[in-house]
């Protein structure tokens, strides 16, 4: 019984100890842990925000325009009247939500077009490659200013061209994950037994090129919350009265000498969240380098 048991252990101890490892690597930073339950408060902020606002977020007080931060509106009112942190905390999900599209349309692009010029390599290679090379000489800005302009504004518009920008950085990732991989002496027996191309790629092609892309997709959530705060800080982002942070920062910026306070709230929580995301990639690309000197 002994011997079967300890048999077991030994089994399992290549499958646990790389687990355990990259969690302790992540937990290990305290930036990278702060950033995580940041996050993680600020997505269970967003959720319950219809809950959580003291007063509806478009409701006017026209009589109680900024108006400085009080026992009634803690953060102050707009120029409307409205209650500032009702419109922080609703603004959230927005904030988030349009990340998680930009980074959804960047992946959906990148990632198979990447894997594919991976694992294909040559022709198809050479074409994505100029293709998204060309794509990455155009400035960003520009670029999603051009189709927000002819498709027009609003949340998904304007995060599918932020989408559509951030789309090389992931071809890129997946590209060389992928050529560092295709080599391995495991993906040559997979072929040489006769696997099928798509069970080589989604049995062990995957699940060593997705570590590097989690890692870009935590670094791109930051770029897509400051993308949209710049988008809607021009008005081409989320249409008003819809609450959103660059859509307070854009009024802030109208009041700022009648209404200083109105410019701090969006701004620091931009800055929170930016930050966030950043330590919480740090904190994932150090797991992920646990996970793959463990693994080797």
């Amino acid at each position: 019984m002994s011997a079967v048991s300890t048999a077991d252990i030994d089994a399992r101890e290549p499958l646990v100890r790389p687990r355990r490892s990259a969690w302790r690597q992540f937990l290990g930073r305290p930036a990278a842990a702060s950033g995580a339950v940041f996050l993680l408060v600020l997505t269970v902020v967003a959720v319950f925000a219809p809950f959580l606002v003291p007063f509806p977020p478009d409701q006017q007080d026209l009589r109680n325009r900024l108006a400085p931060p009080g026992p009634v509106h803690w953060l102050g009112t707009d120029d409307f009247g409205r209650d500032v942190l009702s419109r922080l905390l609703q603004g959230a999900a927005v904030s988030l939500a349009a990340a998680a599209i930009a980074v959804c349309v960047a992946l959906v692009i990148g990632l198979p077009l990447g894997l594919a010029a991976g694992w294909r390599g040559r022709g198809a290679d050479a074409v994505l490659s100029r293709l998204f090379d060309g794509l990455m000489s155009v400035p960003a800005l520009m670029l999603a200013l051009t189709i927000v302009a002819v498709l027009g504004p609003g949340l998904v518009t304007s995060m599918g061209a932020v989408g559509l920008v951030l789309a090389p950085q992931f071809f890129r990732v997946a590209r060389a994950a992928t050529q560092d991989v295709r080599h391995e002496t495991y993906i040559e027996a997979a072929r040489a037994i006769g696997c099928r191309t798509r069970r080589t790629v989604g049995r062990h092609l995957m699940p060593n090129v997705l570590p590097p892309v989690l890692v870009q997709v935590t670094v791109t959530l930051g770029v897509g919350v400051s993308a949209e705060a710049s988008l809607s800080f021009l008005g081409l982002g989320v249409a008003p009265p819809t609450p959103s942070w660059g859509g307070m920062l854009s009024t802030a910026a109208q009041t700022i000498t009648v209404a200083p306070f109105l410019v701090w709230p969006p701004g620091i929580m931009i800055f929170l969240t930016v930050l966030a995301f950043s330590f919480a990639g740090q904190g994932v690309q150090a797991a992920v380098a646990s996970r793959t000197s463990s693994s080797a």
